[in-house]
């Protein structure tokens, strides 16, 4: 797998390196989680690693401090949107993950659904919701039952399963405290699949698919960070003809997006096989409860390696030899 050519990777030539972890957003505690995972795997492995929280420390110290380069290990708003990426670009220190577009992209549900749709990648189909929308209407497209989320969240933050029309009210204002935008979804009735994509662009590839089982089918916040009742199948137990079409699919959408460096793909599978893309992770979680180490795992690589390797990924938007840094 080319993802791990380099195995042996030289933890001194990574130089000094930032963990970011924690933010500003709704998903800071899983992001404090993710972020001391990641450090104490680059600690192990030898790597000048510091934990950097940037709602507790301004961010021109990662200039003062000189750090190298630095593992973007936050979730959410003002970290796996664009802007941390954006600031980095400015900073001129490299970066884990997918760039300025392709995070601002992935993290707004709407425009990731429109430029999938255009490339006739399914996804399901959606409405957006607004206070004066006639939800009675969405119902009638949309079917019931169907989901209610913010455009702009993750970790299932804000969602809620609508089974009834009376129920649209109180599933709009839910999300809408989270985001101006909010969206509706067709539900789609099946199999809960997760998938990791690594490299990019022609070199991208897919790592191994992850069925998730959770009780009652209700894969929420709290059973996705919290409990131990979700199963997590890796192998996936999918036909092997099925799983291949699943991580084509998924780096199609990973490429489409302009993605890099490492994200994970969320997919539902119809009873009948066909499989729907739901959303982009750019900066995916590495909790212990997290799916990218698992499927890493199966692939044959251990969570410190893996870390390891996207680190050593780390890298600007702009060409190497435009590369600013400041005196």
């Amino acid at each position: 797998m080319s993802f791990v050519a380099n195995p042996n990777i030289d933890p001194k030539s990574l130089g000094k390196v930032g963990v970011l972890f924690g933010g500003r957003s709704a998903e800071r505690e899983i992001s404090l989680l993710s972020g001391n995972g990641v450090l104490a795997a680059l600690l192990a492995r030898g790597v000048d690693a510091h934990g950097f929280d940037p709602a507790l420390r301004p961010l021109t110290d990662l200039v003062a401090e000189k750090f190298d380069r630095v593992f973007i290990a936050l979730h959410g708003r003002y970290g796996e949107d664009g802007t941390m990426q954006g600031l980095l670009e400015q900073f001129g220190i490299p970066y884990t993950g997918s760039g300025v577009l392709a995070s601002a992209l992935a993290m707004d549900k709407q425009a990731t659904k429109r430029l999938w749709i255009t490339h006739d990648l399914p996804t399901p189909r959606f409405a957006m919701l607004r206070a004066d929308t006639d939800f009675a209407a969405v119902v009638l497209d949309l079917g019931l039952p169907l989901i209610v989320k913010p455009a702009r969240e993750g970790s299932s933050i804000g969602l809620t399963k609508v089974t009834a029309a009376d129920q649209m009210q109180a599933a709009f204002e839910k999300a809408a405290a989270l985001d101006l935008d909010v969206i509706a979804e067709s539900f789609i009735d099946g199999d809960e699949l997760t998938c990791p994509v690594v490299g990019e662009g022609a070199s991208a590839e897919a790592l191994p698919v992850i069925k998730i089982v959770a009780p009652e089918s209700n894969y929420d916040y709290q059973n996705k960070y919290f409990t131990d009742v979700t199963q997590y199948l890796c192998p996936s137990g999918l036909p092997p003809a099925i799983e291949g079409e699943v991580r084509k699919l998924v780096v199609d959408a990973f490429r489409v997006l302009g993605c890099r460096g490492w994200a994970r793909a969320d997919v539902m599978l119809t009873r009948d096989g066909k499989p729907y893309l739901l959303e982009m992770n750019t900066s995916p979680g590495m909790t212990g409860h997290s799916l990218v180490p698992m499927s890493a795992r199966a692939a044959g690589i251990s969570y410190e390696d893996f870390v390891l390797q996207v680190v050593a990924q780390a890298t600007l938007e702009l060409h190497p030899n435009e590369h600013w840094k400041p005196e």
